[in-house]
């Protein structure tokens, strides 16, 4: 965890955007489309969280919003920025599409 001069533990923000759609997206996220994390809650909902994708970084958020680096849980190249993929593997598999979500975590302090 990240800790700051204090001693303390740095508190994050996590915001999760639409950064490509590939296909038809049952939700219908557009580039874009945004929604926020902190402190364990969803704290902007925009046109709201499909469960799907919600499901792809889960297991990622909670060490992500703890200071833990992006390159270290294998999502990115830069320590606040990663990238997952919401798990419909869109045509021709299914009728709907794949979305790209970029995580980009954000100090609070």
């Amino acid at each position: 965890m990240s800790k700051s001069k204090s001693n303390r533990l740095i508190s994050y923000r996590v915001r999760v955007c639409i950064k490509e759609v590939r296909g038809n997206c049952a939700m219908g996220y557009k580039l874009g489309d945004c929604f926020a994390l902190e402190n364990f809650y969803i704290t902007e909902v925009g046109k709201g969280v499909c469960i799907h994708a919600l499901s792809s970084m889960l297991t990622l958020l909670s060490p992500f919003l703890k200071g833990v680096s992006a390159k270290v849980l294998g999502i990115g190249e830069q320590d606040d920025a990663g990238y997952v993929q919401c798990p419909d593997p869109g045509k021709p598999y299914t009728c709907g599409g794949t979305v790209v979500f970029e995580l980009r975590r954000e100090s609070k302090e």
